[in-house]
């Protein structure tokens, strides 16, 4: 009898310390699945990939004079929304809002030309995106590519000859981003970065020293790099595999950029172009902030924020901070999801 109860004692206790470990491992495998969704949530927003964004009905003709910036500012912003229904390109100043495409396919990414005339941005009327221009009020779109990939995120070359864009090719390991060149007057193509083995994108040059950032793979996550054209190398500014987007300030001497490193989410930080002097700009937790650009006078960095996980998901707005206060301002908000945005 004694015998018995100690044997049942013991398979007692095995019982216990056994689903102890396995409410241990439990935790465990909650914990790595949390990581691991928050590292697919981040590389949907640094992944220069485009994904198709959920598209959202119609909602009829759209009445410009309701929908003004709620921050005043100086210059010219322009951005992509799909508030009517499909992504097209919008142009914002303090008054007004004007309409620059206007079409059944998506309008995405702008970019402002160094000299303000004319805007590069990627569209999808064929089925797949390339890059194209037009005037700075929607007048004589040309197009710059014709490849059977994704052409997208131009990006332009201070002298403006040329524009670089990120390309999308399929391999044996699925798909691989790398950086491509346009000269504007000879109609030629070439390869940048050719030594970047693994994918990178998202290119952006200073307005002060040929140096270009850019967003590349890790084997977990992207990190922001910067290439200097003097001696054609290529260095990392951020380590970890969490941030991404980075966009020189005017001068040249101040990056703005994405990461998630704080919150899991991603705020707008800045740093000096050698990696130095890391701050954050967002103190917003409950938000996802991400694909700042720089005001003229460098005072100013507008982004978009939101409260959904994914650019995919509505809505989003367009806000600004101010670098020296952190104060951040609402500056537009429809009822779509208003995205990358440009500042000339």
């Amino acid at each position: 009898m004694v015998s018995m109860i100690y044997l049942v004692n013991v398979e007692f206790q095995f019982n216990i310390i056994l689903q102890a470990r396995r409410i241990r491992v439990r935790k465990n495998s909650l914990y790595l699945s949390c990581l691991l969704f928050l590292f697919l949530i981040f590389l949907t927003f640094c992944s220069p990939e485009r994904g198709d964004m959920e598209k959202r009905p119609a909602e009829g003709e759209i009445n410009f004079s309701t929908l003004k910036a709620q921050f005043p500012f100086r210059g010219k912003i322009v951005f992509q929304s799909d508030m009517d229904g499909d992504n097209e390109i919008y142009l914002m100043t303090e008054f007004k809002l004007r309409k620059l495409t206007d079409n059944h396919w998506d309008d995405e990414y702008p970019r402002w030309s160094p000299d303000g005339t004319r805007v590069a941005f990627a569209a999808n009327p064929h089925g797949h995106f390339d890059v194209f221009f037009m005037n700075e009020d929607g007048s004589d779109i040309t197009r710059l590519t014709n490849f059977p990939g994704d052409e997208t995120e131009p990006a332009w070359v201070p002298h403006a000859k040329e524009i670089v864009f990120t390309r999308e090719t399929k391999n044996g390991w699925g798909r691989h981003f790398s950086l491509w060149k346009l000269d504007l007057e000879a109609r030629k193509f070439g390869r940048l970065l050719p030594e970047f083995e693994n994918s990178h994108g998202l290119a952006q040059f200073s307005p002060a020293a040929p140096l270009m950032l850019f967003t590349g793979k890790r084997m977990f996550g992207w990190d922001v790099f910067i290439h200097d054209f003097r001696t054609d190398e290529s260095r990392s500014l951020t380590k970890g595999g969490r941030s991404c987007r980075a966009y020189f300030s005017p001068d040249g001497q101040t990056v703005a950029y994405v990461t998630s490193e704080a919150d899991g989410k991603g705020d707008i930080w800045t740093m000096k172009p050698d990696g130095t002097e890391k701050t954050k700009l967002t103190e917003r937790d409950e938000t996802y902030d991400y694909f700042p650009s720089w005001s003229p006078d460098g005072k100013y960095i507008v982004f978009c924020s939101s409260f959904q996980d994914t650019p995919r998901k509505g809505p989003w707005s367009i806000f600004v901070v101010k670098v020296s206060t952190k104060s951040v301002f609402l500056l537009f908000a429809s009822s779509g999801r208003d995205l990358f945005p440009d500042w000339k």
